[in-house]
């Protein structure tokens, strides 16, 4: 059976800390597949729809490009991933998201940091690792 891990990444530095849990996970179970998604929510002013399209396509696009380097990292390591970004307008938490999209592919765990970009830090645990741990329908791995 196919092992399949999902890392929540939002450029932070625990979600690259994730990202490198997810490396040593994969490593020890033969056919791991790994998930990475970023997901940008509404971003700048909600008064102005053009201003915060602009910006959400804008991120959208600087995390792709990391993304790709991502991707070449893990696949010299030989772990098979996949990496998608999701513009998600709909939504203020992307943690609703990153549920949906572990569903929906089948995945076994998620791995996400505590605390991400958001502009303002949390106490404790962040508003989308709250969401997921709360929602997420398979184990939640949460980075501190």
């Amino acid at each position: 059976m196919k092992r399949k891990i999902l890392v929540a990444y939002d450029g932070s530095e625990l979600s690259r800390e994730a990202l490198n849990e997810a490396k040593l996970q994969a490593r020890g179970v033969p056919e791991t597949e790994v998930y990475i998604l970023s997901v940008v929510t509404q971003a700048g002013p909600s008064a102005n729809v053009a201003v915060a399209r602009s910006m959400e396509w804008e991120l959208a696009d600087n995390l792709k490009s990391e993304l790709k380097e991502i991707e070449e990292e893990f696949q010299a390591d030989d772990i098979t991933v996949y990496t998608d970004v999701v513009i998600d307008v709909a939504q203020r938490n992307a943690g609703e998201k990153i549920c949906t999209y572990a569903e929906e592919h089948d995945l076994n765990l998620i791995i996400i940091g505590s605390r991400g970009l958001g502009g303002v830090k949390r106490l404790l645990l962040g508003s989308v690792s709250t969401r997921v741990v709360q929602h997420a329908h398979c184990p939640v791995l949460v980075i501190k």
